[in-house]
Order: structure tokens, then C-alpha cells, then sequence
């Protein structure tokens, strides 16, 4: 006998919002929702036990705000011996109801699954109406054109929502004020975000994440992530009065002991529905109107927005499945140990990263791309291995935005189709950007020797293996010309250092060399 409530609807880990497509105009009465915490979700990859913990507990705290409205909801806590997909879980109620409705997903594998639901079970597959684009409107914005550049897409979403807009032109007369945000931080130390205390629902959780996956990379506890709406509201707002007005200005600084500096680390709360993006932005733009804050500082959180994170959604899904396997710089070197393990290696930038990667499965963008991101781009890490590093480690990792981020940002796989050109940089790059270095016993003025930085050598490694690639590439001529004008004794003692580096990266038993 078919079910009263006449839909079935399947919310998924990432979907906790009040403003979902596949919610929308049901009435309570007539609707239940299918939630499930399934094996096959939690470790396609061993994700960070925090990561886990949140997905879970946000999960079950979402369900109970459905009920709350008068939803029917079937839920399914993590059971080794409960359903081991979200099919198998469908499966079990489908023929219960006469409709089954859900939201299109954020990854391909994932996507051909709730595909394969529209042919067994009769499943809608609704648009992700939470993105200020449709998948169909970037593919049109794309077509045509020999170069998909964001910012000419974030021109476009900027038109299209009034954020920061004067009619048709930009207030402050131009769109893009990056070039304002590249201050060093030597202030006091900053407030970081908000923390909350796991309540009774959070700590069961907990227990069951410890129990089950605690021998995931990444520390469990201490945990305080928002899980519920109102808490990542809260978090937002202590970001919005404590650290947007200095927001732009630092926002690409490092600094020792000081790992949250001026990000709101409201990206983990966005990518799992608990934050609205388009309001947020909106609560952004306000605080500029209301003198809060400085243009630099709201323009580059909202490009981050409605530019960057709308433009990866589409560049994902306009070349998935192809995409994911793209390796332009033939780069098959294995991650190192370190990236697991932060005692391992004696650079600190890349201990800081890693360490704080373990604590809080978060670290901000720069440490992201510019540390062990560019670490991985100079010695030639395989973009597959490293793209399952990002989904792994942090908790707004899924992989419509990781994998974009990786393969065109990081490490250039995707050749030259997202960013023009590498973001390679030696140690000075990081020295510029914060006070790692003055805690580290590598050197980055030096290039050659027991005590130079490995990422000076390495950085002029990559230049040379791939000059047939870059030479005449207009954004790397400058430093292709350089390179050429180095005496050969000192290319060859470059060379030699980064070689010796490479080879004790792989675990050959190499004899020091003798380098000027």
C-alpha cells in the first residue's frame, strides 16, 4: 500500500539547506526525506575524521530541523551493518511512494549513481537551485570562446546579481582590486573563527567517527564547527565584525603560531548548505555600504563567491569526466611521506601546512596553493595523487571544487585551460608572505648548499625541464631570460642541489655533493 506522504525525497550530506530544488513547494504532510550515513560515501577516500564529524553530525541535526517543520524523515546513522550505499538505502523505501525526487549532486561519480535512480526508481533529478549559475548558463558563457577566464565570467555574475554595482559599472571604477591584497601581517594575533562545543548530538557523532574511521589521517578532537544553520549564521557574523576589514588586505599573509589570520573559514559551511553563498555575499556588500569595511577587503571576499566558486562548478562539470584525468606536465611523482605526516621534513612552511591540515582539516588558500601545493608542482607530484590529498584533507573539500582547483591552479594538469600560466615560486615567494622562514632552518636567500631552501633550487628545476613548455610563454619570458643569463656553473650546481633533493625525496641512496 503506497506510503501517505506521496514523495520521497533523498537529501544528500551536502545538501542542508532550507532552500533545496527537491524540497521546494512540498508540503510536510505529503513528503518524507531519506537521509543516510553510508560506508561508501565516507571512504571512497579516507576522508579527515573532522570532515566525517561534521558531514554526520550536520546531517543529523539538519534531519531534526526537518522533522521540527513536520517532515517525515527516515534516517539511517552509521552502521557497518546498515545499508552500504545511498542506493541500497533508496532501495530499501523507493517502492513505498509514488515520487522520488533529488537534487542533482556535486560530483560526477556520484551524479551517474542518482543517474541510475531516475531508471530503477522513477527518481527526478532536480537543478542545484543554491549556485547563482546554472550548469546550462556556463556552458553558454563558455561557448565560443578560446579562453574560459574568470574574470570575465565574475564580470558577468557581478552584472547579473548588483553586487558592488553602480548600474552597469563597478563601484570604485574597476572590478578586480587583487592587487591591494597582498600585504604582509605583523599586527597581533588574530581572533580566528568561531568555536562551538559539541552538543549530546555532536558528541555521538564523535564517538562513532573515533570508532570507525579515527585511523583516517587528521585529529578527531578537539572539534567546534558550526552543524547547524544558526551556528554558521553566528560564525558569519563574528567573521563579518571581526575580520572582514582586514580581510583583503592580508589575506594572502602567513604567520607562525597565527594559522587562521583574517579568513572566515565559512567555505566549510557553504559547501554543505548550512550557508546561503548569495546572502552571504549580500551581508558582505552591506557591511561595505555601512563603512565597515574597506572595498579590497569585500570585493575579494566576493569574487571568491560568485566568481571563483561558481566558475570551478563550471569548468568541473563542462569537462568531467575527461578532466579528472589530465596530467599536462607528465608529472607521476608520488606524494611524499610529509604530507601525512608533518615530522618528516624540516621545511617549515610545509610542517605548518600539513600540521595544521592534521589539527583542523582547513587550511586558507594560500598555504593551499603556494606552499604544499607549489611544493608538489616544482618536484612533479602526479595531479591524481594530489587531487585525492586536497578531497581527503580538508572539509570543504568535495570535488567539484577541489578538483578544478587542483588540476588547473595547482599543478597546471589541465594545460593552461583554467590559469595561464604555472603558479610556481621559490622559498622567496614564502619569505615575502609571512615569518615562516625566520623559523625554519633552510635559507631562503640562499640557492646551493646544506642550509638553502629547497624550494629555490627546485623552483629553477622546474623552469629548466619544462622550458620547452614555458620559455615563450609571455607571463614566464622574464624568468626564462634570467635563467639564460646564469653562469653555467651556477645552473649546474641549481641543478645538482635539486637533483639530490629529488632523488632523497624518492628514497635513493644518493652521497652529498659538492655545491658551491
Amino acid at each position: 500500500m503506497p506510503n501517505p506522504r506521496d514523495t520521497l525525497v533523498v537529501v544528500l550530506g551536502d545538501q542542508l539547506s532550507d532552500n533545496l530544488s527537491s524540497l521546494a513547494g512540498l508540503t510536510p504532510a505529503h513528503t518524507t526525506v531519506l537521509m543516510a550515513e553510508v560506508s561508501a560515501e565516507a571512504t571512497y577516500v579516507n576522508h579527515h575524521p573532522k570532515k566525517i564529524a561534521l558531514i554526520f553530525s550536520a546531517m543529523r541535526h539538519f534531519a531534526a530541523r526537518l522533522r521540527g517543520k513536520g517532515f517525515e524523515v527516515i534516517y539511517y546513522e552509521f552502521d557497518p551493518a546498515g545499508p552500504a550505499d545511498l542506493t541500497e538505502a533508496l532501495a530499501r523505501h523507493a517502492g513505498d511512494f509514488a515520487r522520488v525526487r533529488v537534487t542533482e549532486c556535486g560530483e560526477w561519480r556520484l551524479q551517474q549513481i542518482l543517474r541510475g535512480w531516475g531508471e530503477r526508481f522513477g527518481a527526478v533529478i532536480l537543478d542545484d537551485t543554491r549556485f547563482i549559475a546554472t550548469l546550462d548558463e556556463f556552458a553558454a558563457w563558455a561557448d565560443g570562446r578560446k579562453q574560459l577566464r574568470m574574470e570575465y565570467f565574475y564580470r558577468d555574475q557581478r552584472r547579473k546579481t548588483g553586487l558592488l554595482m553602480n548600474g552597469d559599472e563597478p563601484i570604485g571604477g574597476q572590478w578586480n582590486f587583487d592587487a591591494d591584497n597582498r600585504k604582509a601581517y605583523t599586527g597581533p594575533a588574530t581572533a580566528g573563527p568561531m568555536r562551538f562545543e559539541p552538543d549530546p548530538i555532536t558528541q555521538s557523532v564523535l564517538d562513532t567517527v573515533e570508532k570507525h574511521f579515527g585511523h583516517h589521517f587528521g585529529e578527531l578532537r578537539p572539534f567546534w564547527f558550526a552543524v547547524t544553520t544558526e551556528d554558521a549564521e553566528a560564525a558569519l557574523t563574528h567573521f563579518l565584525d571581526t575580520q572582514l576589514a582586514s580581510f583583503g588586505d592580508y589575506q594572502d599573509a602567513m604567520r607562525q603560531d597565527d594559522d587562521w589570520m583574517f579568513h572566515s573559514v565559512v567555505s566549510v559551511y557553504v559547501n554543505i548548505g548550512l550557508l546561503d553563498p548569495l546572502d552571504m555575499c549580500r551581508r558582505v556588500e552591506a557591511a561595505y555600504h555601512a563603512g565597515l569595511a574597506k572595498l579590497n577587503s569585500v570585493e575579494g571576499f566576493i569574487r571568491q563567491v560568485i566568481g571563483w566558486r561558481e566558475y570551478v562548478r563550471g569548468i568541473y562539470w563542462l569537462k568531467m569526466p575527461e578532466y579528472a584525468d589530465m596530467n599536462g606536465l607528465e608529472a607521476e611523482r608520488a606524494l611524499p611521506d610529509f604530507y601525512w605526516d608533518d615530522s618528516k621534513t624540516d621545511m617549515n612552511c610545509i610542517k605548518q601546512a600539513v600540521r595544521l591540515t592534521r589539527e583542523e582539516a582547513w587550511s586558507h588558500h594560500i598555504l593551499r596553493l603556494m606552499v604544499t601545493g607549489n611544493f608538489a608542482l616544482l618536484i612533479g607530484a602526479s595531479p591524481k595523487a594530489l587531487s585525492q590529498w586536497y578531497l581527503e584533507v580538508y572539509a570543504d573539500a568535495f570535488e567539484w571544487v577541489e578538483l578544478p582547483n587542483v588540476l588547473g591552479m595547482v599543478s597546471h594538469a589541465d594545460g593552461g585551460y583554467l590559469g595561464s600560466k604555472p603558479y610556481a615560486a621559490s622559498g622567496k615567494y614564502i619569505s615575502r608572505q609571512g615569518d615562516y622562514c625566520k623559523h625554519c632552518r633552510f635559507n631562503p636567500k640562499k640557492d646551493v648548499g646544506p642550509d638553502a631552501c629547497p624550494m629555490n633550487s627546485l623552483y629553477w628545476h622546474f623552469m629548466d625541464r619544462h622550458a620547452h613548455r614555458f620559455a615563450k610563454h609571455p607571463r614566464m619570458a622574464m624568468m626564462y631570460r634570467t635563467w639564460a643569463k646564469m653562469a653555467p656553473e651556477k645552473k649546474h650546481a641549481l641543478i645538482a642541489q635539486a637533483d639530490q633533493f629529488l632523488a632523497r625525496l624518492d628514497g635513493d641512496d644518493v652521497q652529498p655533493l659538492e655545491l658551491i
